[in-house]
């Protein structure tokens, strides 16, 4: 994949995709200027971007996702994790952990997953 980052008005669209699971790029478009405003030029534009960038395809006038919402945007945390803590989890953690006080149910969720890790 090409790149990973999405503009947020980008990922608004690339929802729209997503939610869909497979739809025709003409209702892409009429769907795009319902919640985004767009013009059906638009649509085609980022969705174009979108497919070179390898998160979707547009075959015979229907577009599908080649990756997951959930699979995207672990991709791009792993990248965050790994340009920015060295591919440390525990740094990253560590530092968002300083900067905003955690829940005991987001403590609790977290512990969760590292047991269900060890297992």
């Amino acid at each position: 994949m090409k790149e990973l980052h999405l503009s947020p008005t980008e990922s608004r669209f690339a929802d729209i995709i997503w939610e869909e699971k497979g739809i025709s790029s003409g209702e892409l478009a009429k769907k795009a200027e319902e919640a985004l405003g767009w013009k059906r030029t638009t649509s085609y534009t980022v969705l174009k971007r979108l497919c070179d960038r390898g998160i979707f395809e547009n075959k015979d006038g229907e577009v599908t996702p080649l990756i997951s919402r959930e699979d995207f945007y672990a991709m791009q945390s792993e990248k965050v994790v790994e340009e920015s803590f060295s591919g440390s989890l525990p740094a990253f953690v560590a530092a968002f952990a300083g900067r905003k006080k955690l829940s005991d149910k987001e403590i609790d969720e977290l512990q969760r997953l590292i047991d269900g890790m060890r297992g």
